[in-house]
């Protein structure tokens, strides 16, 4: 399975941007799907969940800015971002558990870089 992140970029404060993460290989069902980031000297922080049915969470930062959402067709988890915040600046990646028929595991996207310009 591989993840494959899009969408990153620069924009000014109060700004918008929507990431982009697709799933592909063969042979797998994809479960809970995540974006986390990490912003420079700090640690990886989960920002949204999503699960297979839709249910969604937001650490408290994001709540009311930010929206996780899915194309369980596409294998595709996006989040919409607006209104951000230089704090939003940071490298975000994408996860998603699968199972491949053998094993439920973890897979990371390879990051795409948010700069937020006050």
């Amino acid at each position: 399975v591989q993840l494959q992140a899009s969408g990153g970029g620069m924009v000014q404060a109060g700004g918008s941007l929507r990431l982009s993460c697709a799933a592909s290989g063969r042979g797998f069902s994809i479960g809970a799907m995540a974006w986390y980031r990490q912003a420079p000297e700090k640690q990886r922080e989960l920002v949204a969940t999503i699960s297979s049915r839709g249910t969604t969470s937001y650490v408290d930062s994001v709540k009311g800015r930010f929206t996780i959402s899915r194309d369980n067709s596409k294998n595709t988890v996006y989040l919409q971002m607006n209104n951000l915040k230089p704090e939003d600046t940071a490298v975000y990646y994408c996860n998603a558990g699968a199972d491949t028929g053998t094993a439920y595991r973890q897979y990371w996207g390879q990051g795409t870089l948010v700069t937020v310009s006050s």
